[in-house]
């Protein structure tokens, strides 16, 4: 059985446990986290020689009585039916967020474009990308942790994750043309590029495959 094989297998073992319990965001971080814990259950019981079909059964005998659970996430998510989505303390910070990761870029911008045109040296000028680097992190944390209409936020943890690794990017460029105006050499920006872009690359790449769908059934 493949991994994507198992991740559907274990998708549907708990969309069926929690059938009749209304959508909510903590109940999609619970199963999330659920899943996330069955897999690593059938992983290690796979690991002492057992096959795909016994170590889903034996994962599963292993997460225990899921009963209350199920209980407590039917109380919220009959209670959050009847909240709207945009008007939680969440959404409200999630756009703060948002909002001032686009002025924080826009600060940057501005703020190279116009010493680009005044009596400035260039490492000055490049500067002014560290704001570009923290209002794109910022931007990309604020995103993805805003519920919408359409789909769940992401685990705040994992939205962190894939904040550092746009910030890392960002970062990469930023330091690859800082070093060649400080130095002068084109080799030193592009393995000053090189090393932050890797773990940039290398960062998102993983939680791009390893994410999971977080579009709302409706």
């Amino acid at each position: 059985m493949s991994n994507d094989l198992i991740d559907r297998k274990v998708r549907k073992h708990f969309d069926a446990l929690f059938s009749d319990v209304g959508p909510s965001q903590q109940l999609f971080e619970l199963k999330e986290e659920l899943a996330t814990n069955m897999k690593e259950k059938i992983a290690d019981y796979k690991s002492r020689g057992m096959d795909d079909e016994q170590a889903f059964k034996e994962a599963v005998i292993s997460m225990g009585d899921l009963r209350g659970l199920v209980d407590d996430m039917r109380i919220i998510g009959q209670e959050n039916a009847k909240l709207s989505v945009y008007s939680t303390m969440t959404a409200r910070i999630s756009t703060a967020g948002i909002i001032a990761g686009v002025l924080l870029v826009l600060f940057g911008i501005f703020s190279a474009t116009m010493l680009y045109f005044m009596p400035q040296d260039a490492l000055a000028i490049t500067g002014n990308g560290i704001f570009i680097v923290a209002g794109g992190t910022l931007f990309t944390y604020s995103l993805l942790t805003r519920e919408t209409s359409k789909k769940y936020a992401m685990n705040k943890i994992r939205a962190g994750l894939y904040a550092l690794s746009i910030g890392l990017l960002l970062f990469a460029v930023f330091t690859g043309i800082a070093s060649r105006y400080s130095t002068g050499e084109m080799y030193i920006a592009v393995a000053s590029c090189m090393v932050f872009s890797l773990m940039g690359v290398g960062l998102f790449l993983f939680l791009m495959l390893t994410g999971t769908d977080r579009r709302k059934n409706k």
